[in-house]
């Protein structure tokens, strides 16, 4: 008798809970969102671990590149060295003791990412260490080494131009006489 009344108690009590109104939950995170937070928390960690700590609102430009080339050492992009007998080889037939980088694209978009995250978290865009020039100068030559290490150079795209050529128009009045 007394384990029924526990019974019927404790099926009135998980009952009763399910009466009561469930917030709400909130949207799973997207996948960029996911990442951007974890990156945040990852260099909130860093600035952390710097002796002696470094507060977020006393970070700048040096702390980001430093945090840069800290990631390095957790890349999985071969880099050859300008010694190695691979250098420009975008294939190299054997494998050699050149070290592993984070590639280009990575250290790209984890910027944009970590820019966004410290304006969202209250930075303004005037001061935010992410988007400094020292940033963007880091990237380009990262990038342009990373290339040359690989034999694929990067070239700048022109922009294209919407204005109409001598011989263009020439063609054109010709498309319009034959029609």
């Amino acid at each position: 008798m007394s384990g029924d009344i526990a019974k019927a108690s404790a099926e009135g009590s998980s009952r009763s809970s399910g009466n009561h109104h469930q917030q709400p939950q909130p949207a799973p995170l997207s996948r960029y969102e996911s990442q951007k937070r974890r990156d945040w928390n990852t260099f909130g960690q860093y600035l952390k671990n710097q002796r002696p700590p470094v507060a977020l609102s006393q970070c700048n430009c040096n702390h980001v590149l430093d945090f840069l080339r800290y990631l390095d050492q957790f890349g999985k992009t071969k880099v050859h060295l300008h010694g190695c007998v691979f250098f420009g080889q975008p294939d190299p037939p054997a494998p050699c003791t050149c070290p592993l980088r984070q590639a280009w694209g990575s250290l790209d978009a984890l910027i944009g990412r970590l820019r966004a995250a410290y304006e969202e978290h209250g930075g303004s865009s005037e001061t935010n260490p992410f988007g400094n020039g020292a940033i963007r100068v880091y990237l380009r030559e990262v990038r342009e080494c990373q290339a040359k290490a690989r034999g694929i150079p990067y070239k700048k795209k022109k922009k294209k131009k919407n204005q109409i050529k001598p011989n263009d128009e020439a063609k054109s009045s010709k498309q319009q006489q034959v029609s």
